[in-house]
């Protein structure tokens, strides 16, 4: 046993009464163990030995449950408590939760807004992304400008007359190519060689052979 832990083992039975005394609730030797472990480096088996030292000396008292001894202290070290010192507490208990249901709520809206402000551009961020967005304005700025003093403008009226004979070129193109396609079929029913050969032998290109595509209606 290294020389701090045999010092806190030693100090145990003080520190385990002290604890017992100041909580005034009944635990076990490893509820014990494990609240008092980080703060004094006690191990289990000190904490063991010096709990059934301190209840062989009278100083707490220990009862079984099961197979399990609980440790708690001698009641009759504390001074009766009458009935209205009892509601007094009560009262005392029901204020402290409400203080403490407020203090919870205004901790939950602290977080919410420290969350906030640390998803928050810092100033020198915000200062960039400002110099961005101005030289951003500027260049549209200067689009538009140009835009503007354009000479080759496109009315509505020309721009519709460009879409409506698109339409209806490329309703005669689907109308040829439907055409072609069941010609082509008609043919081929009876036509010895494959489609390929035929088409070659006639001489007909296809979109497919361009790359082209017959746009959506």
């Amino acid at each position: 046993m290294s020389k701090g832990r045999a010092e806190a083992a030693a100090g145990a039975p003080g520190i385990l009464l002290r604890y017992l005394q100041e909580q005034n609730r009944p635990y076990s030797a490893q509820d014990v163990f494990g609240n008092l472990q980080r703060e004094h480096g006690l191990g289990k088996a000190a904490v063991v030995k010096a709990l059934e030292q301190l209840a062989q000396q009278g100083k707490i008292k220990e009862k079984m449950y099961g197979k399990q001894k609980i440790y708690f202290a001698d009641q009759d070290q504390f001074d009766m408590v009458s009935d209205a010192d009892l509601q007094g507490l009560d009262t005392k208990i029901v204020a402290l939760t409400a203080k403490v249901q407020s203090l919870q709520q205004s901790c939950r809206h602290m977080e919410a807004e420290l969350k906030e402000l640390t998803s928050a551009l810092t100033t020198p961020e915000m200062q960039k992304e400002i110099q961005e967005l101005k030289k951003e304005c500027a260049g549209y700025r200067e689009r538009l400008k140009n835009i503007k003093a354009a000479t080759n403008h496109v009315t509505p009226e020309e721009k519709e007359q460009v879409y409506r004979e698109r339409q209806k070129y490329c309703k005669e193109w689907r109308k040829r190519k439907r055409m072609a396609t069941e010609l082509s079929d008609a043919i081929l029913e009876g036509y010895p060689k494959s489609k390929k050969q035929f088409f070659e032998e006639v001489g007909i290109e296809t979109d497919e052979d361009y790359n082209v595509k017959l746009p959506d209606p």
